[in-house]
């Protein structure tokens, strides 16, 4: 087991210490911090945070589509820390998580391979 540490760019700078086999969320909570979550398997994006430095292995997440990945957005309930990071928190962070699909629609590179390659059939 790793341990590494997560800064809360956006809530002062705080730091805390994680290890890299629990997700992010439940280490955070542990250690006071107060974080919306909703399905806690990584399906809906309610406790999704802003990846601004580090990395972290968020494989299990079902959620986000590329163009959310590319700005930095990660799902906390199933994302691990493989390095020390720093992370926005809160609804502030999610300047660049949704946008309305009938503005501006996602272009097939922003969409999930699943949803952007036609069935073939």
């Amino acid at each position: 087991m790793t341990t590494h540490t997560v800064t809360l760019g956006n809530r002062g700078g705080a730091i805390y210490e994680v290890n890299d086999r629990r997700p992010l969320l439940e280490q955070l909570r542990n250690h006071g911090v107060d974080l919306p979550y909703g399905c806690e398997y990584g399906g809906c994006i309610t406790c999704a945070a802003k990846l601004t430095a580090g990395t972290v292995d968020q494989r299990r997440q079902v959620a986000l589509n590329n163009r959310q990945i590319a700005n930095g957005y990660v799902i906390l309930c199933v994302a691990r820390a493989t390095s020390d990071i720093t992370l926005e928190i809160g609804v502030e962070s999610h300047d660049k998580l949704y946008r309305n699909p009938f503005l501006d629609p996602l272009k097939p590179h922003e969409l999930k391979a699943d949803i952007a390659t036609p069935k073939e059939g």
